[in-house]
């Protein structure tokens, strides 16, 4: 093998990310600037750095392929900065694309703050939402998806009350979890290029 075909070999292709950061800029509460953020990534020697909105979502590109040891260095980088620990999911933009693709619901006729993707660090069981009683929550309604439980709440997620039953700790016991409106899924893939 030549010296040009075995560098070719050994390196990695680069992907882009999204960082879903939880709980941050939320009533004055652990605040993070954006640039700041993106400095962050930055010195984790990530490239094409982005931000969107305030909220925690930020996308950028690395060789690296572990979106949980993305995640793990990326809180242990936030929480030695800022000085408190942020939950974060990292996913790829053609898990972002699939998330969009599969929707259950039919959210190009919805309002974005009326459908929300509430994400999972790993795959919650069926049997987590079985106490639920779904039709006491109507006309609010979920489906489970790869990761994912897709959130229809018509009058938004600050008055859902579905919301606030999913969001009980016997539900998300042991699993990170975040919630990004419709929008903005939208615009992370669009921002990913998935």
């Amino acid at each position: 093998m030549t010296k040009k075909a075995t560098g070719q070999a050994t390196q990695q292709a680069v992907k882009t990310y999204a960082a879903l950061l939880r709980g941050i800029n939320v009533g004055g509460n652990k605040k993070v600037p954006m640039a700041e953020l993106r400095a962050v990534l930055e010195g984790l020697g990530h490239d094409g750095v982005q931000t969107y909105l305030q909220s925690g979502n930020a996308v950028f590109s690395t060789a690296a392929a572990d979106p949980v040891a993305l995640a793990r260095g990326l809180e242990a980088a936030v929480e030695a900065h800022f000085g408190f620990r942020v939950p974060c999911l990292v996913v790829d933009g053609a898990y972002l694309r699939a998330v969009v693709d599969a929707c259950p619901f039919p959210a190009a006729e919805l309002e974005g703050r009326q459908l929300h993707a509430v994400f999972f660090s790993e795959q919650p069981g069926a049997e987590r939402f079985a106490a639920l009683d779904e039709a006491a929550y109507l006309p609010e309604e979920y489906r489970l998806g790869d990761r994912v439980l897709y959130l229809y709440a018509p009058d938004g997620l600050g008055r859902s009350k579905l919301g606030e039953a999913l969001a009980r700790p016997a539900v998300v016991k042991g699993i990170d979890v975040t919630s990004r409106n419709w929008n903005t899924v939208v615009k992370l893939v669009e921002l990913t290029g998935a």
